[in-house]
């Protein structure tokens, strides 16, 4: 990419040999040989680089790089100076100036300073194209709901993400999308164009836990060589994802605990105390209250991370949300893979919108993956589905035996509603992995029923 440029010097033969020079190597060259002037063609021209005389006539080259940084902070300015003002080209670089160059110079150096400026342009740009990319991802508006609860978890995410320096803590069931939750809270906050970096705390063991989290100096273990920065340092400014931050052993939580107090840190090894500005998102699929009562779970630390709570509520709490998500994955792997399916028949709709997903939204996606995957394109019928989806509609009503001729006045031919109702207990809690509270929220009873009807089935018969 062709990178514009203007040059200010007072002297003409300067001006020629820099403008041929920089021109040469693509670049769009504009002159002036005063401050004025060079204002003038900055608010005309726009150029992306700027390289300035100090000792101009009339307005100097310090007030010219005031001027532009007033007008465009990201303008990237170079200074020229001659030996005996280098203090003034010092004093240009506190006020934002990039580098300067000491006259007389060699035109090889100017042109490769001159390169160096426009890469970090380019950096900066794609830097930029990055963060809108991911806001454009991680979007509050791309959440797709149509439940109550889950509208007032993403009311609750929007007021965090304007609260920039609050912790929030993420709870829910593995595939509920604390992550992508957790992403869109930063890219809406007034860290977006800082680091969001992420770390599982379930992925390493404490030792290397460790050296993510604060890094470590030359010498601090075996085969620590060189210094290396660790996440906390380096998300300086952003934002810190903890994901499954309920795997984290005690003696971790301690060192986080005092991170979080202090806002500082030592690196392994280190003997001089970091601070930083970080603020920090975790995540658990644990019940931390829970895990605080049995004492796996540091109590100051919770309440340390619980400042603002969000919980997701599962997929089978929500079944209104099943379809529209369903079609959302649709349209996502039709441009994916480049097939043309157009939605789903009624019969598979229903039985999409009646499984528990134990998965959540991750089961979800991968299903209408695999399904598009494996089926011919246009609408997705009841047997494109995958097996164990379609075994789970068989099975969500137990099927009821058929007398033949000879029994059908055999009342025992049939079940009984009481045996029905006891079959299709013990089907739901057999998808929900014999979770009671969660099977009992599939019945639509309190929990304290269903224990009670599980315990007088396993009475004896009275004689």
């Amino acid at each position: 990419m062709a990178y514009s440029v203007l040059v200010v010097d007072d002297e003409s033969l300067t001006l020629r040999t820099i403008n041929r020079a920089l021109s040469e190597e693509g670049f769009d060259v504009f002159v002036a040989i005063d401050g004025e002037k060079a204002l003038e063609v900055f608010r005309e021209e726009k150029p992306e680089l700027v390289l300035v005389d100090i000792v101009l006539p009339g307005m100097d080259g310090i007030e010219v790089l005031r001027e532009i940084k007033r007008q465009s902070p990201a303008t990237i300015v170079l200074m020229m100076s001659a030996y005996h003002v280098v203090e003034r080209a010092v004093e240009s670089m506190k006020l934002g100036a990039y580098d300067y160059l000491v006259k007389p110079f060699h035109l090889a150096d100017m042109v490769s300073t001159m390169k160096r400026a426009a890469e970090l342009l380019a950096l900066r740009v794609r830097v930029t194209e990055t963060i809108a990319s991911a806001q454009g991802l991680y979007n509050f508006g791309r959440i797709r709901t149509e439940s109550p609860a889950m509208r007032e978890v993403l009311e609750v995410a929007r007021k965090a993400a304007e609260a920039d320096r609050t912790t929030v803590l993420v709870q829910g069931e593995s595939g509920t999308g604390k992550e992508m939750l957790a992403k869109t809270i930063h890219y809406h906050s007034p860290r977006a164009q800082m680091p969001l970096l992420e770390l599982n705390c379930a992925a390493l063991p404490d030792t290397l836990l460790e050296s993510e989290l604060f890094g470590f100096e030359p010498g601090a273990f075996t085969d620590a060589r060189r210094r290396k920065e660790g996440l906390l340092e380096r998300a300086s400014g952003g934002t810190l994802f903890l994901d499954e931050i309920g795997n984290m052993s005690l003696s971790m939580q301690a060192k986080l605990l005092r991170v979080l107090e202090e806002g500082s840190f030592y690196r392994l090894g280190g003997t001089r105390p970091i601070r930083v500005d970080v603020r920090l998102i975790a995540a658990t699929n644990r019940d931390l209250k829970g895990a605080v009562a049995n004492g796996e779970f540091r109590e100051d630390l919770f309440y340390r991370l619980n400042v603002v709570p969000i919980v997701i509520p599962p997929l089978r709490e929500r079944r209104e949300d099943i379809l529209p998500l369903a079609l959302d994955f649709l349209q996502h792997f039709n441009e994916e893979l480049k097939r043309t399916f157009t939605g789903f028949s009624r019969a598979a709709a229903d039985l999409l919108t009646r499984c528990p997903w134990p998965g959540n939204i991750r089961e979800l996606k991968n299903v209408i993956e695999r399904t598009m995957i494996l089926s011919p394109d246009g609408e997705i019928e009841l047997e494109h589905l995958p097996a164990e989806i379609r075994n789970f509609g068989a099975g969500s009503l137990p099927a009821m035996p058929r007398p033949t001729p000879e029994h059908a006045s055999d009342e025992r031919a049939f079940l009984t509603l009481r045996e029905l109702e006891d079959r299709y207990i013990d089907e739901v809690l057999a998808a929900e992995g014999n979770n009671k509270a969660r099977a009992a929220r599939v019945l639509g009873i309190h929990p304290t029923s269903l224990l009670r009807r599980l315990k007088k089935n396993h009475e004896p018969p009275r004689e």
